[in-house]
Parts: structure tokens; sequence; C-alpha cells
């Protein structure tokens, strides 16, 4: 649960979807502080009667802040709330008349009613600060009477728009560029940014009183990227909130955003937010191909170990020594181990590891090793989940040195029985417990002092890679067999810690 609806459950007595639509606005509504150079407070009534709280505060990145201090927490009532109250209960826009004073700050305060459904379930204040009055230029006249639009669309239910229409992620901002359309796709107003972004994809001509329409078809160089556009637009004009789109023109590439204005029911026109993405594709572009680069190396590193395990394997059966063919017969189970986690990475987006498909495939392989006469179920239970590369390869070798020797050691001849893989995470640590049924460990064993070369490997690799605990114990007389233990962090920062 984020922190805003928490506050929301916790605070008032707004139900699910009104706490939804309220975060939806949170999550657009700096376009709204941007365009109206002012601070946004979302107020919401409490239970107690007449009484508001601030549940979340925006700051513009166009102008001075209203505010020093945060509202989030801050209730108010009686006299100060008389603005939100008008604004709640009458469902109109409430301007007060004079300016207030935050301290030597001079204030205009506004509350537009929020309509979800069909009535308001709370208030956003809109408060500017006014130190800097002078005469607005062109472009501060365009945001405010755009920011104007979108209040009166906020106050009639219309911003931001249905859940099946938003789109999720940042896009482009109002600083990036902004253009402004008339109901007729004409444009209005271009601001600088925006009239640079268009220059950039290759226009040569003037923006202002063009179609939007026949000046992005001329742009662009693919005709269906331009039809996807125009699309959008014309959803705008309608009144719909369609995804962005982005347009490659003359070596650029500009991303769009369309926001319709509709503040009465009747179409203003539309806002286009454009961002220059050209240099953020281009390591999209790099990163993919570092990606690419990387899962070929895995899948290229997987197909090594591949033959030289299968170069082990033959080895193996021309060997008459019985003790140099299994030590051949491991060395290859080993390898093929590794191999398996470099198959996981090579069609892995990052470097982790879906380590329970792993496990799965290790597990199958290993219960391989038993002789014919023995039957011996090898199986997963619990979850590993997504591990990181350095942790995968490590620890995938310890299961199978440890995994080998309970079906290896612990089912001699054809004795029947079962191994358990156990994994679970809880609290940043990986626990895994390897439980069998076999013969149990022998009579005074120490790992510490066991001179086997798989069990020096795990040692090796629990301390030094790991940097986890390993606890190797009898099951009792009960529930013969034996128990393996391992604690791994996963947290990079807590193995370092403890190192």
């Amino acid at each position: 649960m984020s922190a805003l609806s928490d506050l929301l459950a916790s605070q008032t007595q707004l139900d699910q979807h009104q706490t939804a639509h309220l975060q939806q606005l949170v999550a657009e509504w700096q376009l709204l502080s941007d365009l109206s150079f002012a601070d946004l407070l979302l107020w919401v009534p409490t239970a107690t009667e007449g009484e508001f709280l601030c549940a979340a505060q925006c700051r513009p990145t166009t102008g001075a802040t209203a505010y020093v201090q945060d509202w989030v927490g801050e209730r108010l009532s009686g006299s100060r709330a008389a603005a939100l109250r008008i604004a709640l209960t009458e469902s109109r826009i409430f301007r007060e008349s004079d300016p207030d004073w935050e301290g030597e700050t001079p204030i205009r305060r506004e509350a537009i009613p929020i309509l979800f459904g069909d009535r308001p379930v709370a208030v956003l204040g809109r408060d500017g600060n006014l130190t800097s009055l002078r005469s607005p230029s062109q472009l501060e006249l365009a945001y405010l009477q755009s920011a104007a639009d979108l209040a009166s669309m906020v106050a009639t239910g219309k911003f931001p728009g249905p859940p099946n229409e938003r789109e999720e992620g940042a896009g482009p901002r109002v600083g990036d560029g902004m253009v402004r359309l008339d109901p007729e796709g004409q444009v209005l107003y271009a601001s600088p940014n925006g009239s640079s972004a268009f220059r950039r994809l290759g226009l040569t001509g003037n923006l202002l009183g063009a179609g939007f329409a026949d000046v992005i078809t001329e742009l662009a160089r693919d005709p269906f990227k331009a039809a996807d556009l125009n699309q959008m637009t014309a959803e705008a004009l309608g009144g719909l909130h369609p995804q962005s789109r982005e347009l490659d023109g003359d070596g650029a590439i500009v991303q769009f955003r369309a926001i319709p204005l509709h503040p009465r029911g009747e179409s203003l026109g539309a806002l286009v937010l454009l961002q220059d993405v050209t240099e953020l594709r281009r390591r999209d572009r790099q990163i993919m191909s570092k990606d690419a680069t990387i899962r070929e190396i895995h899948h290229r590193v997987k197909n090594n170990l591949q033959t030289v395990a299968a170069l082990l394997r033959l080895q193996s059966r021309r060997v008459a020594n019985a003790e140099a063919r299994t030590a051949l017969e491991e060395s290859m189970r080993r390898v093929s181990s590794i191999a398996l986690v470099h198959e996981t990475l090579s069609s892995s987006i990052d470097e982790e590891v879906g380590f329970d498909e792993v496990v799965d495939r290790l597990l199958s392989m290993l219960g391989e090793v038993a002789g014919s006469g023995a039957r011996v179920l090898v199986e997963r239970i619990g979850a590993f989940g997504q591990l990181p590369a350095d942790l995968a390869t490590p620890l995938v070798m310890v299961l199978t040195e440890l995994v080998g020797n309970a079906v290896e050691h612990g089912f001699p001849g054809a004795r029947s029985g079962s191994v358990q893989v156990i994994g679970g995470r809880a609290r940043g640590v990986l626990t895994v417990q390897i439980l069998d049924d076999g013969a149990g460990l022998p009579e005074r064993f120490s790992l510490d002092n066991s001179d086997r070369l798989g069990l020096q490997i795990v040692r090796t690799l629990v301390e030094a890679e790991l940097d986890a605990t390993l606890d190797l114990s009898r099951r009792g007389p009960e529930q013969p067999g034996t128990a393996v233990t391992l604690r791994i962090p996963l947290s990079r920062r807590e193995r370092d810690s403890r190192g």
C-alpha cells in the first residue's frame, strides 16, 4: 500500500474507488502545478465535521513555491477551512478575493472541488506565490489559460481520464515543450522549447496557425507513425486520453502526449506536450546492444561448458580405473551445473536467474547418478525466486555437491528413498535445506576435518562466495537421514557487512 492510500485509509472515510481516483490525480498533477505556477495541496475531509487533512503536496518546477514547509499531515478547520468547505459543499471553484500572507509571502489561494462520479470527494488547493507579480508574458498567459481549463476539468471529473485511458509512467512535461491546439487542430500557441523540438524534426515554416496534422505528415519519415500520431491528436480533440506517441524526423526523435481540453463538456482543443528524446533513445539502443552482447557471451560460455562436459563424459568411458572414472564423472557434473546457470542467463534481460528452473533441471540431472538398482526421488519444495548471477553460480555448485553426495552416499546398493531440496526467503535471507532419509552421516563426522573434495569445494564456496552459514547434522533416530541447512544473505550490503 502506498503512503497516500495508507494515509487516506486510516484518516478518511473514502472508499477504494475514490482513493484510486485521488491517487491518479496526484500522479498527474505536476502538469497542473507547472501550468499554474502554483503549489497544489490535496485536502480531504476527515471524520470530524468541517475538518480537512492535507494528504499530498506538489510544488511547481516553473516558478517559486508558495510554501517552504511541508503541509502533508496538517489539518484545517473553522474559518481557516472556509474556502475548502465552500468548494466541497457547493461543487464550485472558489477563489479568495484578497491574497493571504504566509510570513512575508503574499499567496493567492484557490479551492477546486475534485469530482468523482456525481459528487465532490476532496478539494484541490491551488496556492500561488505573488511575490514576483508582474504583467505575464505570452507563454505565461498560455500556461495559465491551459491551467484554468484543466482545473475546470478536475472540478467536473474529466481530469485525470478514465482508468482504461490513463498512461502509466512519466512522459513529456510542460517545460519540455508545449503546443496548444484549437478544436479544429490548428496551432494556437507553441512554447519556445516546443518550437525548437519541431525545428529539430526538420520544420522550416511557421508552426503558428498551421494544421497540426499537416505538419506531422510533412515531417514524418514513417507514414504509419504519422498516422498514429495524428490519430492520437484526433482522439484528444474528441475528449479522449490517448497513449503517447513518438515521431522520427531529420535524425531526431520527439515524444508527444496529447491531453484533451474539455472543461465544461465542450471542446476547447487539446494540449500537446512534447520532448526531444533523441539522446535517451540512443542510450536505450546502446543498453539493448550491450544486453544482447552479454546474453550472447553467456550463450557461448554455456556451449563451451557443455562441450567440456561432453569431453569429460567420453574420457570417463575410456578409463578403466574406477576411481579415475568417478572423478571424471564428478567433474562432468560440476561443469554441467555451471552451464545451467549460463544457459538461463543467456535468455535473461538482466543479470538475474530464475533459480527454481535451474534447481529443477539440476535435480533431474543429479537423480540419474544413482545406481541402476536404486530408486531415489529428488524433488524441490518451496521457491528460490530470482537470484543475481554472482549468487546463482556458486549456489548451484554447492547444491550439486550436497545433493550429489546425498544421492550417492545416502542410499548404498539398491536402497530407495527421497531427497528434498527446500527453498524459502524471509527478511533478506535465502534458507536452503537438503533433507534425505538415507543412511545418515558417519559416526564422529566433522565438516571441518573432512577430506572429501566435494565438501571442501562446498566449504570454500559457502565462506568465500556466498558469505553464508552451513550446518550438517543427523536427522535423528525417529527420522533417519541427513539434514543440511544453508542460510544466504541476499542483499549485497548485508553480505559485505558480514565480511
